[in-house]
């Protein structure tokens, strides 16, 4: 009879655990931590999930050997300023207040991955000249990594177009006012660059009021080899 209250008391306990343990089955608990709790008294603290890796200008995955990582971003209207980042070092952005309307350049050596300038082109009221000053004379190899911000075309003539085409750009030739422009090129390249992309101005879509949304391409581009002397 004196064991009666206790073993009342035991019953009462394991009816409350087992109920908890059936409710947290039901609900989609974790049953081992409710039972850890339950006998320790104390929640298990829950597993880190781990960070994702980060690779070079923030790639998804990393680049082969003798590529460099690179991400464009173009301009959002003629508010946010384009960014260019080449192998995790901000080549171009507003930050380092080197951005322009128009379009915005850096060359880069093609064998060695050197930046060798960057420079902003104002394409509403600037002078074409000055792009044509920057195109002619490239070298055999130069990477040319192109973002727009706000107009990229209008001081467009056939020339900046042509040179642009040389140099692996399929949709400069329909460059437009307003249009939202990512590219990368070479000199001397063979075939068209696998690397542009292009949104054309256009009320019906555009994600601003009179501009497209601003375009963003990431990549790895190869180095070149060596020219032999």
């Amino acid at each position: 009879m004196r064991l009666a209250g206790p073993l009342r008391a035991v019953v009462v306990v394991l009816l409350v655990g087992l109920t908890w343990l059936l409710a947290s089955s039901i609900l989609g608990g974790d049953g081992n931590s409710v039972v850890k709790m339950f006998f320790t008294g104390t929640p298990e603290e829950p597993t880190q999930e781990p960070r994702p890796r980060r690779y070079k200008c923030g790639l998804s995955a990393p680049c082969p050997p003798k590529h460099l990582a690179f991400r464009l971003v173009s301009g959002a209207a003629n508010v946010i300023g384009p960014k260019i980042c080449l192998e995790d070092k901000m080549l171009i952005s507003s930050v380092k207040n080197n951005v322009g309307r128009g379009l915005n350049i850096a060359l880069v050596n093609g064998v060695s991955g050197e930046l060798l300038e960057t420079k902003s082109f104002d394409m509403w009221e600037g002078d074409v000249s000055n792009l044509l000053k920057l195109l002619r004379p490239l070298h055999e190899g130069t990477l040319v990594f192109v973002a727009s911000f706000d107009d990229p075309a209008t001081k467009l003539n056939d020339e900046a177009r042509r040179l642009f085409e040389e140099l692996g750009s399929t949709a400069v030739k329909e460059l437009a006012f307003r249009d939202s422009w990512v590219f990368v090129g070479a000199k001397g390249i063979d075939n068209k660059s696998p690397f542009e992309q292009r949104m054309k101005n256009s009320k019906t879509s555009n994600k601003y009021e009179g501009w497209p949304e601003s375009l963003e391409m990431d990549g790895c581009v190869p180095l070149r080899a060596p020219l032999e002397s």
